[in-house]
Parts: structure tokens; C-alpha cells; sequence
């Protein structure tokens, strides 16, 4: 099982945004398991959204969800800069500024395409 972890540094979801996400967690395909946190895990590789990071296809993304990752959302003032530079990566969802709840959202649907692409369900279509 893949264990994917979204931590949200700093963020209080709107209900909106809460609903999209819990339901995109809802229906990821057996074999991945997404949580929600507040703090990273401890061993856990990191993958850090930053607008100057990677751009990456859903495909590319999708290698990603092999191992168990915590993708993680600074606050409003971004990441810390120790945590940028200890993570695996740096990862940019879009060249534009998105408010925080609507990345999250984002995030997690990119999550749940991925894992639907390699466990070759329909949702994605290339």
C-alpha cells in the first residue's frame, strides 16, 4: 500500500475545500491511503510545493505515489527554507499563485489521477 500523507502547514480549509478533499481521499483506489496531516512524518520523503519547483506531467507525478511521500503546503508565508532544502523535491502545481485551500484541492485530485493512472482506471485519460 501506498502511504501518501498531505501536510498542510498553517491551513484552515474552508468547508468548500474540505468537502473536495475528504472526497477525493474517499475515492482513491485500494492499494493507497491519503492523510491529512498538520506536522510531516518523521522518515518520510518530502516533496515541497514552491512555485520555483519541478514541473511535472501527470505521468512523471504518478512515480511519485511508488513510495510513501508527505507533499507539503506551506503557510502563508511560504515553506521554511530548511525544509525546502531537506526535501526530496521541490514541486511547482501551477506557474500561477493559488490560494492554499484551492491547492490543497488541486493536490489531492492530482493525487487521486495519479493513483487511478497506475492502477490503470479510466479516470485519467493521457
Amino acid at each position: 500500500m501506498a502511504r501518501l500523507h498531505v501536510v498542510a502547514l498553517d491551513a484552515r480549509l474552508p468547508g468548500w475545500a474540505e468537502a473536495a478533499c475528504a472526497e477525493y481521499a474517499r475515492r482513491m483506489p485500494k492499494g493507497y491511503q491519503v492523510a491529512r496531516l498538520g506536522s510531516i512524518p518523521k522518515k518520510t520523503r518530502t516533496v515541497a510545493l514552491d512555485e520555483r519547483g519541478k514541473d511535472l506531467t501527470t505521468v512523471q507525478f504518478a512515480e511519485l505515489l511508488k513510495k510513501e511521500t508527505a507533499f507539503v503546503i506551506g503557510g502563508a508565508d511560504g515553506l521554511d527554507a530548511e525544509v525546502k532544502a531537506s526535501a526530496f523535491m521541490l514541486l511547482r502545481l501551477s506557474s500561477l499563485t493559488l490560494p492554499h485551500a484551492l491547492a490543497q484541492v488541486v493536490l489531492l485530485e492530482q493525487i487521486y489521477r495519479a493513483a487511478t493512472l497506475l492502477t490503470g482506471h479510466p479516470y485519467h485519460r493521457a
